[in-house]
C-alpha cells in the first residue's frame, strides 16, 4: 500500500507518487522532484490551481513551519505537468 499525503493547496488526500514535495532552502521554496532532499517537506498537486491556492493561503509557510515570508518564484516557475 502506497503512502498517502495531503495536498497543502486543495487539502485532498492523494498517493505520494501523485504529489510534488516542496522544501525550503534559505527562504526559497524548492521543488523536490525525487522527494529526497533533507528537511521538512510540504506536498502539493503539481497543478497551477493547487500551487496558487497554497501560495494564496500561505499554506507552505505553515506546513514547513517557517516564520516570515517565503520566495515562491521557483515553485511558480516550475514546469507543472497537469495544469
Amino acid at each position: 500500500m502506497e503512502p498517502v499525503r495531503t495536498c497543502v493547496g486543495c487539502r485532498a488526500r492523494a498517493p505520494r507518487s501523485t504529489l510534488l514535495r516542496v522544501v525550503v532552502r534559505d527562504a526559497l521554496l524548492v521543488p523536490d522532484e525525487r522527494a529526497s532532499l533533507p528537511g521538512r517537506g510540504a506536498w502539493v498537486h503539481d497543478t497551477t490551481e493547487c500551487v496558487d491556492a497554497a501560495i494564496r493561503r500561505r499554506a507552505f509557510g505553515r506546513a514547513l513551519r517557517v516564520p516570515g515570508p517565503l520566495d515562491t518564484q521557483t515553485i511558480q516557475d516550475h514546469p507543472q505537468r497537469n495544469g
